[in-house]
């Protein structure tokens, strides 16, 4: 055992993609949600690439091959190259066991070669109907450079060859994925579905497009690149902010690419022409892969076949306490509200919205936005209250990454039905997740807060586990009220006596906190650190990790993606004890449990434990202070962690062994255990959960 302190996060976070792989190929996972597995692990690589590799290549060309995460950026990018290229192999088996297994359910990939008559007439029919008008041909010329090549596209290098001469021209076609989507369902017998990719349509009529040109032979080979996706904004003050980004999100189309997958079976004239037009080198990510890319779309693949190819549906549970038909600021007089999601129904905030923005007793909605859905009922009833008298200040993050233009848009919205739109924070990223309600009760006005985990996005609440508290507590809500004051007037900071607002307090009162757990097990008391996370990356917070192990804490990390936490850190101590979850739904709330007993604190946060949301963002983290509410998160750290279904043991090598039950034990998987443990308070049934308990206690 090599026992090391760090480990790379950029390399950690492959190991983490890796696990959506290890889903792709569980027998257990119905076969559309397998599918959908690969387009998630795709998609997350193309960015994992855009930002994560574009960085490291950005280090490496200044010259600043200096110690990064652990090890130099070139050694990193080396080795990030030999990971990616180990999984892609990993991904072509899987893929191509996959399609076996949808064979067997009578569901067919076909590709070109392999249409019948009918299924060809009416891929020729959907060709000059569909597809032929939104082709737009570009001939390789030796002496004009390419055009820009979107890096969220894919392209075909398409040759045309002549025998005689040995002449070959070269051309580009982009599949018009946007336009037209991925997937086409061709004429089948009744007992089975047939479907062809966009790509193969194009394939099949290729002839049609190229017919002024004589060639003997002609062949179109996938290929996509990827382009470094960091926006570089000038610091200049003269300049509006909203300007900056668009002229940022610009440059990104001419950005340099940092990856080019392509075809294995491309002719080695093309590739090549291909990379010297793009000034690839040798070097660079220059990856073979399969006939097909983009893998992203296939998280959008039809659902076809029976039910048993699809997850059972799970209803979003109406929370016990949430008012139906009545007025939700009576109820939070008398408790606060936690929403899990997706397990809740996210209706329930925009049903709080909504209310806030008709209530004659309402005057101010205030609320911060990261990332929201295409088509956001959370901002339509912004837009409303605004139209009704209300005074509403949306606190927009403009450099949310990939939503920047998105977010552009519904700035200029927001602008025209009156809201106020703060731009962040000059320097910080603003990521906390707040809203504030103020409402005119008798003589007072009362502040109504909601302190959340994940964005007020209702498309992601259905498949992104957080966390959302609701409440009238008073000290919460004016510290609510405090932070949305800084965002107006950046130099106000308050002094918070109930949140952690970073980069000011958080990582201080955090550190706190643990420093008091160490000095309580020394002293040979119980102490306890349960942390649950989507990464854990500062070097500072594991040193305080290390040594709280050390000291005898009750240490555990449920950690979803980046770790650079050595379990085994030192041969004179027990390893922490980790695992990390992936599932139906994906793990991304946070919260710590520090302490135990009478001393036990716990706290949902929009920060992750990283540099950059510890000292670069304004982040939240807010306590829980009602006794039921605490309870539901301990017993969801406890259910979880005894997972046999989809936890993994984050070991020093990050081999991602399955926790596997024990033998003749049904595997416990525990999102499923937490959707009945919150379907029996629903019901007003006190969840059993006694047993996971011993268990917990044995583990």
């Amino acid at each position: 055992m090599i026992y090391s302190k760090y480990r790379s996060k950029e390399l950690s976070w492959l190991f983490f993609n890796e696990r959506l792989l290890q889903e792709a190929s569980k027998k257990e996972v119905p076969l559309i949600e397998r599918i959908k597995f690969l387009g998630i692990y795709s998609n997350n690589l193309d960015e994992y690439f855009r930002v994560r590799v574009a960085l490291l290549k950005r280090l490496v060309q200044l010259g600043k091959d200096t110690e990064f995460d652990g090890t130099s950026p070139r050694k990193t990018l080396k080795e990030v190259n030999r990971l990616v290229r180990k999984q892609g192999i990993e991904f072509g088996r899987i893929y191509e066991q996959i399609i076996k297994e949808l064979e067997a359910h009578n569901v067919y990939m076909l590709d070109e070669k392999s249409l019948n008559e009918k299924q060809g007439e009416y891929v020729r029919r959907v060709f000059e109907h569909k597809v032929r008008p939104k082709l737009m041909p570009i001939i390789i010329s030796k002496r004009r450079p390419l055009p820009d090549l979107k890096d969220d596209a894919i392209y075909l290098g398409v040759i045309l060859r002549k025998k005689d001469t040995g002449k070959s021209v070269y051309a580009l076609v982009e599949v018009p994925v946007d336009a037209l989507g991925r997937f086409f369902i061709v004429p089948s017998s009744e007992r089975s579905t047939c479907m062809l990719l966009l790509d193969d349509v194009i394939r099949y009529e290729l002839k049609d497009i190229f017919y002024m040109f004589e060639f003997d032979e002609i062949g179109a080979y996938t290929f996509k690149l990827t382009r470094d996706a960091e926006l570089d904004i000038d610091d200049d003050i003269s300049e509006s902010y909203v300007s900056a980004i668009a002229q940022s999100l610009e440059r990104r189309k001419d950005a340099p690419p940092v990856r080019f997958v392509f075809d294995k079976e491309m002719p080695e004239d093309l590739l090549e022409i291909l990379l010297r037009k793009l000034h690839f080198t040798r070097d660079d990510a220059i990856i073979q892969g399969g006939r097909y890319h983009n893998f992203k779309d296939f998280m959008d693949f039809p659902k076809i076949g029976g039910t048993d190819m699809v997850y059972n549906p799970l209803p979003p549970i109406r929370h016990e306490s949430y008012p139906n038909g009545q007025s939700v600021f009576p109820v939070l007089h008398e408790r606060d509200i936690l929403l899990h999601f997706p397990y809740h129904s996210f209706l329930h905030f925009i049903d709080f919205l909504r209310e806030a923005s008709i209530d004659p007793l309402v005057s101010d909605i205030k609320i911060t936005i990261y990332r929201v859905a295409k088509h956001s009922n959370v901002m339509d009833a912004l837009v409303n209250a605004a139209r009704n008298g209300k005074k509403v200040t949306v606190v927009l993050e403009l450099q949310a990454r990939f939503d920047e233009l998105h977010n552009i848009k519904w700035a200029n919205k927001l602008q025209d039905a009156g809201v106020k739109v703060i731009y962040g924070v000059k320097g910080l990223k603003v990521h906390s997740k707040l809203c504030s309600v103020v409402r005119k009760e008798g003589s007072h006005y009362k502040t109504y807060a909601c302190v959340g985990t994940g964005n007020f996005n209702e498309d992601s609440a259905k498949v992104f586990s957080d966390h959302l508290l609701m409440t009238a507590h008073d000290g919460i809500a004016r510290e609510v009220a405090a932070v949305f004051e800084f965002f107006d007037k950046n130099y106000r900071i308050a002094r918070y006596s109930h949140l952690w607002v970073s980069p000011f307090y958080l990582r201080k009162k955090f550190n706190e906190l643990i420093n008091k757990e160490i000095r309580i097990a020394k002293e040979g008391g119980e102490a306890r650190l349960w942390i649950k996370v989507n990464n854990l990356a500062d070097y500072r917070t594991i040193r305080k990790l290390y040594q709280a192990k050390r000291a005898g804490v009750d240490v555990r990390l449920n950690v979803r993606g980046m770790f650079s936490l050595m379990p085994d850190f030192d041969k004179n101590s027990e390893p922490i004890p980790s695992i990390g979850l992936i599932d139906r739904f994906l793990e991304h709330s946070r919260f710590y449990v520090i302490g135990k007993g009478e001393r036990e604190r716990i706290y949902i946060a929009s920060a992750d434990l990283m540099s950059r949301n510890m000292d670069r963002r304004v982040e939240v983290a807010c306590p829980i202070y009602d006794k039921s509410l605490k309870k539901q998160l301990r017993d969801m750290f406890k259910i979880q962690w005894n997972d046999t279904s989809a936890a993994r043991i984050l070991d020093n090598e990050l081999n991602n062994h399955l926790n596997k039950p024990v033998d003749g034990e049904k595997p416990f998987r525990s999102q499923i255990e937490f959707y009945k443990y919150l379907s029996n308070i629903n019901q007003h049934l006190e969840p059993d959960i006694e047993k996971i308990e011993e268990t917990a206690s044995k583990t």
